[in-house]
């Protein structure tokens, strides 16, 4: 891990050093930023994200870090002591810095599994129904006729492809949270 303050991190981005942080950030698992203003905080994800092109995530509890939390990929707000604008702005909020464990291997690899599925879903659902209108067209002799009525297929949509994902988004966990949080190495599995 590397811990860098403010003062480095003026000097790094007024030197122009900015290669060579990140050359060295390429060689840590996390970077921490602390007495830094709030525009070294963005600047610093910003960098990272334009320069890397990776993924980043920006974990904030006050309203000194609502600009890195708006400026990264995903933000997670702490709510806590310094009041509600981290949460405000982020994309998750947390009530304690603990619960990130939780919310990233289980209802991460959870959310991850269901989109997976859902995309599937998705497809074969319309595949089976252009399929059908491509066959029904050769019964018809290409005449254009609709085979379906409009209200049957307002509640084909609602009834038979909209309720199951739900259903399945809702209650579908391929593994459950205490195996997820024993062995974090599922969540990469599942990418």
């Amino acid at each position: 891990g590397l811990v860098i303050d403010g003062r480095t991190l003026n000097i790094i981005f007024q030197g122009g050093l900015e290669e060579k942080f990140l050359a060295l950030t390429k060689h840590c698992r996390s970077v921490l930023c602390c007495r830094s203003t709030p525009l070294q905080k963005s600047m610093v994800v910003k960098l990272v994200r334009r320069q890397l092109k990776v993924m980043t995530l920006s974990i904030g509890d006050g309203a000194n870090d609502v600009s890195m939390i708006q400026a990264a990929d995903v933000g997670i707000g702490i709510s806590g002591q310094e009041g509600m604008q981290a949460v405000m702005a982020s994309d998750f909020a947390i009530s304690r810095f603990k619960h990130l464990k939780k919310l990233l291997l289980v209802h991460g690899h959870w959310c991850y599994a269901r989109l997976a599925k859902m995309v599937i879903y998705f497809f074969y659902k319309n595949v089976n129904y252009v399929n059908l209108l491509f066959w029904y067209q050769f019964f018809c002799g290409f005449s254009g006729s609709t085979m379906i009525d409009y209200w049957q297929m307002i509640f084909f949509n609602l009834f038979f492809t909209s309720v199951p994902p739900l259903l399945f988004g809702v209650l579908d966990k391929d593994v459950s949270a205490e195996t997820l949080l024993r062995l974090p190495e599922l969540y990469k599995n599942g990418q």
